[in-house]
């Protein structure tokens, strides 16, 4: 008797578990809008213009994976989070994803129990001064007063270095970029420090971006990505394989003005699993087998989307450096599709 008890409550634990896991797909559909955390405003990666509609390299994230959830990429409600919210709306179940320049760390990970799905830009800490402070290296900034963003890993690693360095520093502490953009322009501080594609973003918005300089020193690994929840995998391979198939899509060659042609069929084998052409991969996550082909349809392959939000030819100016493909002497790769 007592076995057969045990072994119906793990059978209701497992029915508990599998429906558990189904929850977010099954809330975002019957919304039929996906909630993304973003940034509060980081022109290049999320920004809201001047009519309330949302660019960027992070926002095009979200429209993605709306259009492989929902079939339509417009239907995304940005909910605008600061470095000290972003965790606890996506915990809370007021963002179904985070996508918002967060760096993925064992803390977050674990205590916070969250799931970066992946990485969609490889960063590293940096430091922003004016021209006119005379400074060539934050070696130099002994004693300076520094803007930074409470409630981040920018903050901590700030303590580090300066320890290791043997200096002391005055903290400005802001509770976002448009803050610690503010606070710096006003002369509050000294430097402001952020993530150096944040610094970038940040001095291209400025009137005179000429008499600012980034610092050469990179002062810590942030490798940044999308965000879920803990205890729902099947949401968290959506959302992971939706990033996958932009970076996959650059690989292979596939991009916004040929995937309607590609996916007819091709030589390539990969090409035509990811495209849906071959397989059946996306009901494997609950979805149909277009959901790739509408992902990239949206905003184009990883390569595009960065050089139409952050890179070279844009205000922000950011080379593909780190983030450029395993093929290119980078380090984006996805695993196969397969």
């Amino acid at each position: 008797m007592k076995k057969s008890v045990f072994l119906g409550t793990l059978a209701f634990a497992g029915l508990s578990a599998g429906l558990a896991a189904a929850g977010t797909l099954d809330d975002v559909k019957a919304r039929g809008e996906l909630n993304c955390g973003v940034n509060t405003g980081l022109v290049g990666f999320a920004a809201p213009d001047a009519n309330g509609n949302w660019a960027g390299f992070d926002v095009a994230i979200c429209k993605a994976v709306a259009a492989a959830v929902l079939g339509d990429a417009s239907k995304v409600k940005y909910v605008p989070t600061t470095g000290e919210t972003r965790f606890s709306t996506l915990s809370s179940g007021e963002t179904d994803m985070l996508s918002r320049n967060s760096t993925w760390t064992f803390s977050r990970d674990t205590d916070l129990k969250l799931d970066f799905v992946g990485v969609n830009y490889y960063d590293g800490q940096g430091f922003m001064a004016r021209k006119d402070l005379g400074v060539t290296s934050a070696k130099e900034l002994d004693g300076a007063s520094i803007c930074i963003q409470t409630g981040t890993t920018t903050e901590l690693n700030l303590a580090d270095y300066f320890k290791a360095n043997n200096m002391t520093y005055q903290p400005i502490a802001v509770n976002s970029n448009a803050e610690g953009e503010q606070q710096y322009l006003a002369a509050a501080c000294d430097a402001y420090t952020t993530d150096a594609s944040g610094l970038a973003a940040t001095r291209a918005a400025f009137a005179d971006p000429e008499n600012h300089i980034i610092l050469p020193e990179i002062i810590s690994k942030e490798p940044l990505g999308p965000a879920v929840r803990h205890g729902d995998n099947q949401w968290g391979d959506i959302v992971r394989w939706t990033l996958n198939a932009l970076v996959a899509a650059e690989e292979y060659g596939v991009t916004s003005a040929n995937v309607e042609e590609l996916s007819k069929g091709t030589e390539n084998p990969e090409i035509n699993r990811l495209l849906g052409v071959d397989g059946e991969l996306g009901k494997m996550t609950g979805l149909d087998n277009e959901w790739a082909k509408r992902a990239i349809m949206v905003a184009g392959n990883y390569g595009e989307i960065f050089a139409a939000t952050i890179g070279e030819s844009t205000p922000i100016g950011l080379a593909r450096g780190l983030n450029a493909q395993w093929t290119q002497g980078g380090l984006l790769y996805s695993p196969p599709f397969r």
